[in-house]
């Protein structure tokens, strides 16, 4: 039977609709009254697993799930050992760096050398300022980010930014923007090969559902 990996949060209601869209039912995880993490589509044809967003990419590389849905911004960061296959054009955000409003700093570059930059993104801030060869420290954070600028823990972080609601609410500013980030369908390289459970046929109707989209 086909797994699914879905992510929690922001991006599960349009990839259910997605689904939806090409045959596959697994609207019960939108029931607020549903406690289960794994559902069958009515018709019995596919099952999904609902899971954490950073954790989609571990089901669908360890072959519990034969295909997921993540954020562009998950994989950049854990580098998983899957096939990327389809850009599915919602959950629009950017990876950035932000400051305190009243920091004298206006790009990435400008930062003073050994600065401490806040992140739950380690391996993507790391890369960043790799690129840039600027030594920083990185503190990896994995709550709200926003407070190391303002309690004066880190002079930066590196965070992702839909709106910026939340920066401007916090006293931050964006100063740099590290790539853009949106849902991607993912598959199990060996699954996708293979052709198990016709993950082809699925694949090429999302495919002509997002291309309709655009």
């Amino acid at each position: 039977m086909l797994t699914v990996a879905l992510p929690k949060g922001a991006l599960l209601k349009d990839s259910i609709s997605l689904l939806q869209s090409v045959g596959l039912d697994f609207s019960a995880f939108l029931d607020s009254a549903n406690r289960q993490l794994q559902i069958q589509d009515p018709t019995g044809k596919a099952q999904a697993l609902l899971v954490r967003t950073h954790d989609v990419p571990v089901y669908v590389e360890y072959g519990q799930a034969q295909l997921g849905i993540a954020g562009y911004d998950v994989l950049r960061e854990k580098k998983p050992q899957v096939a990327h296959l389809i850009d599915l054009g919602y959950g629009r955000c950017r990876m950035s760096v932000a400051v305190k409003a009243s920091s004298p700093y206006r790009s990435a570059v400008e930062l003073p050398t050994n600065s401490r930059v806040a992140s739950k993104f380690v391996h993507c801030a790391r890369e960043y300022f790799d690129s840039i060869d600027l030594p920083v420290e990185i503190v990896p954070l994995y709550g709200s980010v926003e407070l190391g600028p303002i309690t004066g823990m880190s002079e930066a972080i590196v965070d992702l930014v839909s709106t910026g609601r939340t920066l401007r609410e916090n006293g931050l500013i964006e100063i740099e923007v590290l790539y853009e980030s949106t849902a991607r369908l993912i598959a199990h390289p060996l699954s996708y090969r293979l052709n198990t459970d016709n993950l082809s046929e699925i694949i090429e109707k999302i495919r002509s559902k997002t291309l309709a989209t655009v």
